[in-house]
């Protein structure tokens, strides 16, 4: 879950955010003060500032003192001012985005959702299966660190698998994801490859559906 800090001085507005930003499925350090936020010392791997706030310290202040430590985590300003004199600024401090008040809650999660996407696209690559962990980049499973040595169609097999927990596949649709529409042979091909799967990867928990599939719980 990643960890977003809301700092904003309007209350409403920053209630209604939070909201927002919590059903997406973020964790929310909503803060109202600027020197809170100079203060904080938590992990956050996305912020969203207002500019002005009601205390002597704004959004830039907050910022510099952000990238004094960090110069990687991503920034999104808010303002009531849309002039571009604050988005160069915002810029040349090193924020990633900027939005004009009055937004739409649905907007700024949409300016979210993307930026923690291609700030943090290797973890969108990974998943993980206990005690497994799967890089859908390099195509690599890992038990403790080591590799465990699959096959293309072992491989996109376990990816059909983790992509439909918990439903039921027949051995029809597991051979038309696998080896294509064009195959012709006798389905208990998908047998077999089940089989290897289960060999090499034993802490799966594979269910056979007798006479019709499998299905991964």
């Amino acid at each position: 879950m990643y960890n977003i800090c809301l700092v904003e001085d309007e209350k409403d507005l920053n209630n209604l955010i939070t909201t927002y930003l919590k059903k997406e499925g973020y964790n929310v350090i909503s803060l109202t003060k600027g020197i809170d936020a100079l203060n904080l010392d938590e992990q956050i791997d996305l912020w969203v500032l207002d500019i002005m706030l009601e205390d002597d310290i704004s959004g830039y202040d907050i910022i510099k003192k952000i990238r004094e430590n960090n110069d990687v985590v991503p920034v999104i300003f808010t303002s009531a001012r849309d002039q571009d004199l604050d988005k160069i600024i915002g810029l040349e401090l090193g924020s990633d985005d900027y939005i004009t008040k009055p937004y739409s809650p649905k907007e700024l999660v949409l300016r979210v959702n993307n930026i923690i996407k291609r700030v943090y696209k290797s973890e969108f690559n990974k998943l993980t299966y206990e005690p497994y962990d799967i890089d859908l980049n390099k195509r690599i499973v890992l038990l403790d660190n080591v590799e465990i040595n699959l096959t293309t169609l072992e491989f996109d097999l376990l990816i059909l698998f983790l992509n439909n927990k918990n439903k039921s596949l027949d051995r029809e649709l597991i051979l038309n994801k696998i080896w294509g529409s064009g195959y012709y042979g006798n389905d208990r091909v998908v047998d077999d490859l089940v089989r290897r799967l289960r060999k090499k990867m034993p802490k799966l928990k594979i269910n056979t559906i007798y006479g019709f599939g499998y299905r991964l719980s």
